[in-house]
Order: structure tokens, then sequence, then C-alpha cells
């Protein structure tokens, strides 16, 4: 089941595009990882840039649209590899 639920988060999550390339995130490979344990799934994103401007809007986008799959009620993001990681966690995972 939850294998189930790991494709259609990242099918939710496919049509997020990185603003500047204009490329799904997915393809990309700024999704790192997915799991889903019961109801909650965790999102590893990575972007190409550490300075990335735009990893703040793309882990919000992708928070939404995971925890808008059926039998997710929680999302948790958890962005490395950037020069913020620490404070862009915590605000999206309030």
């Amino acid at each position: 089941m939850s294998e189930e639920l790991v494709n259609e988060i990242k099918d939710a999550i496919t049509p997020i595009n990185d603003p500047h390339m204009g490329i799904s995130i997915v393809e990309m490979g700024i999704v790192q990882n997915i799991t889903v344990d019961g109801d909650q799934a965790e999102i590893t994103l990575k972007p190409t840039n550490p300075g990335c401007m735009s990893i703040t809007r793309i882990a919000a986008d992708a928070k939404i649209r995971a925890e808008g799959v059926e039998g997710i009620e929680k999302a948790i993001i958890t962005v490395e590899g950037h020069a913020m990681a620490d404070s862009i966690n915590e605000m999206i995972n309030r």
C-alpha cells in the first residue's frame, strides 16, 4: 500500500516545475526521496543551487500536493543542501 501511495505522491508533485528551468522537480532530480509511513509522507528535496530562491515555494507546493493525496494526512518536507535549509524546514513543517 505505501508503494502505491509513494507513486501517487510522485504523480501529484510531478507537475511542480522549477520556475527558472520550467522542468518538473521530479525530472530535475530535486526530489531525492519519498517515503510513506501510515498516513504520513516524507519528501526530501535538494535544490540544484544551495542559494536557490525558489526552494521555499517548491517545498510548500510539494507539501500541499502531497497532503492532497488520499490516504496522506501529513507531509513532512526536508530540504537538504541549501544555505537556509534549517529555517526552511522549520517554516514549512510547522
